[in-house]
């Protein structure tokens, strides 16, 4: 292990938050967390058992009145700390991230840069928060609106963007004055451990953020999801386990927002320009290794410039460097573990046996750890499994069309309604495309469009709820209305 590794992990704490307290698990118990470049361990870190979780929500339900009472000011200068120090530290969050997720540390700074933005953002909402006075049509009373904290939260985060999955939902939790349960995926927690720390440190108030680790995710979270005490569950994830937390949730009626799957399609129509669409195909795609529920799935290229697309992306993607993310030069990283590894390999496999052509890649690459290379394929016919599944890795599978209508029926042929990109210099199909496209997000000539300022989310398989932009903080606000005799 580098003294880098050792550094960065040798600075969180691997216990659980509870109450403001750091502590070890029932009966002292770990679980191992595993390098994605080397396969080999990063460390040992609290798990987490039924109790443990009880516990943590305990306090959050004790924290609650008072922490809703807290001014809104006073929340949104605690967010504006926490974002201060976390843009500091970008370097020490970089390298957890790399080291437990294995994206290169040039995509990790990034990752901490916009995990930053949703608590500066939500520091600004917090203040925001207001309602309503009307007269009633007869004149009679006074109807006043107000908005107040939904309560106890249980939030679920992902693997893939272990910080700024974090920092989307306790932000805007925090400026409405919600108290929170996280628990982190099992193969990422250092990342939200060291964001606990980080809290900590700016005065959040005991009880406010509990962080439970475990290797149990659904023993520990689902008498958590039953218990009464608990007003809200977050979760981002694959849509099989977002249906399982949604039937879990239905007992107690519990407020639920659902940041699921993708299966997001790529559309170049013939007047785009081809290098820019490239260019975000780039981005669109191979962000964050491809292990992205935004990335780009299905590219669906016209026909007359397929070939010219085909062979400029796989131009892009062939020359791109595969290695440990924490190495100089790195521009791709492992993928998560061998299961992940596994998938990607049959995905591409299934589709080369159906017809497709690989381009560039197509294999597996590199002595040890989880490492796939970047791979382009043409030809990839309708009824392959890549053009149906999520593939959350670095491939590309093209598809041609001949007609917008076309393109637009192939990309809404799914169950999944995430983000869908376009390119093309025509404005009036702009707007057709967008408004005819059965996605939550639209990007039209760029390949990312994640901001903070914007509501993030999708429709059908993909979810429900909204995170990010001014309906982020109303997910975790309720209504009440108060009428008033005169």
């Amino acid at each position: 292990m580098s003294e880098t590794t050792t550094s960065a992990i040798g600075q969180v704490t691997p216990q659980l938050f509870i109450g403001g307290q750091w502590r070890d698990a029932e009966g002292g118990k770990t679980f191992s967390v595993e390098n994605p470049a080397t396969g080999e361990p990063l460390g040992q870190v609290a798990d987490a058992s039924v109790a443990d979780g009880d516990a943590a929500l305990t306090a959050a339900a004790n924290a609650q009145s008072q922490w809703a009472k807290t001014p809104p000011r006073d929340r949104g200068e605690l967010l504006r700390s926490a974002f201060a120090l976390l843009t500091e530290r970008a370097d020490h969050f970089a390298e957890l991230m790399t080291l437990e997720m294995g994206k290169p540390l040039a995509e990790s700074k990034g990752e901490v840069t916009y995990g930053a933005e949703f608590f500066r953002w939500f520091s600004e909402e917090a203040v925001r928060i207001d309602g309503r006075w009307s007269t009633a049509p007869n004149g009679a009373t006074r109807l006043v609106t107000m908005k107040q904290p939904v309560g106890p939260t249980l939030m679920i985060t992902p693997w893939n963007f272990p910080l700024a999955m974090g920092t989307r939902k306790i932000g805007p939790a925090i400026a409405a004055g919600c108290t929170m349960v996280v628990k982190p995926a099992a193969e990422t927690p250092y990342s939200m451990l060291a964001l606990a720390q980080l809290l900590e440190e700016v005065g959040l108030p005991k009880g406010v953020l509990n962080v439970v680790t475990t290797s149990n995710s659904g023993g520990v979270m689902e008498p958590l999801i039953r218990d009464p005490r608990s007003r809200k569950l977050t979760f981002t994830g694959s849509t099989p386990v977002g249906r399982k937390l949604v039937e879990q949730s239905a007992d107690q009626l519990l407020r639920v927002s659902m940041e699921l799957g993708g299966n997001a399609p790529f559309i170049v129509f013939e007047d785009a320009d081809v290098d820019a669409a490239v260019a975000g195909a780039m981005l669109a795609k191979m962000r964050n290794i491809g292990e992205a529920c935004t990335a780009a799935n299905r590219f669906f290229v016209h026909e007359s410039v397929s070939q010219e697309f085909g062979a400029k992306l796989a131009e892009k993607m062939g020359a791109m460097t595969v290695g440990s993310g924490m190495d100089d030069g790195v521009t791709v990283g492992p993928l998560i573990n061998a299961k992940a590894l596994d998938k990607v390999s049959q995905l591409v496999k299934d589709a080369t046996s159906r017809g497709a052509q690989v381009v560039t890649g197509g294999g597996t690459t590199g002595e040890r750890g989880y490492f796939y290379s970047p791979t382009v394929l043409t030809g990839v016919p309708s009824d392959a499994a890549m053009a149906r599944e999520e593939i959350f890795g670095p491939v590309a599978g093209i598809q041609t069309f001949t007609d917008e209508e076309d393109a637009i029926r192939r990309a809404n042929d799914t169950e999944f309604g995430l983000v869908g990109y376009f390119f093309t210099r025509d404005i009036s199909r702009v707007v057709r495309v967008s408004e005819a496209l059965e996605y939550g997000m639209v990007g039209v000539n760029q390949g990312i469009v994640s901001n903070p300022a914007a509501p993030f989310g999708g429709v059908k398989a993909s979810g429900f709820g909204r995170e990010g932009g001014a309906e982020g903080i109303e997910e975790y606000l309720e209504t009440k209305y108060v009428g008033l005799a005169l």
